[in-house]
């Protein structure tokens, strides 16, 4: 049996991978903390802030490592095909009360993002 966790964590990985950031919104609690490599973030919006671009922009295809979970937490790992790197693994280990997301511990490498970025501005090296 599918933990509680784990069904809102996979429900809103499968939203947002699937590009359908409405949806993925609605497991995520207006007052969510989220812990991610440039730091912390706190609110729904901040978080919208954060995933939306990801998402809509640089994000091809997400393939599921692994995925566990209990009754208020879910760990996720993944592999993500993006525009800047073919492969950029992530975790997310999430906290869930009363369906919804309010803590997302999200780790993931920068480094193929900056380098990508440093790129598009003209920065980068060629």
């Amino acid at each position: 049996m599918t933990s509680p966790a784990l069904q809102i964590a996979l429900a809103h990985h499968r939203a947002w991978t699937g590009k359908d950031l409405e949806t993925a919104m609605a497991y995520i609690a207006d007052d969510v903390v989220l812990d991610a490599p440039a730091g912390r973030l706190t609110g729904i919006q901040a978080y919208r802030e954060f995933l939306g671009p990801f998402a809509e922009r640089f994000l091809i295809r997400a393939e599921m490592v692994a995925a566990f979970g209990d009754d208020r937490t879910a760990l996720l790992m993944y592999d993500t095909e993006t525009i800047p790197a073919k492969s950029a693994p992530a975790a997310e280990c999430v906290t869930v009360r009363d369906g919804k997301i309010v803590y997302n511990r999200f780790i993931f490498d920068r480094t193929p993002f900056a380098e990508f970025q440093r790129q598009q501005a003209g920065d980068g090296v060629r």
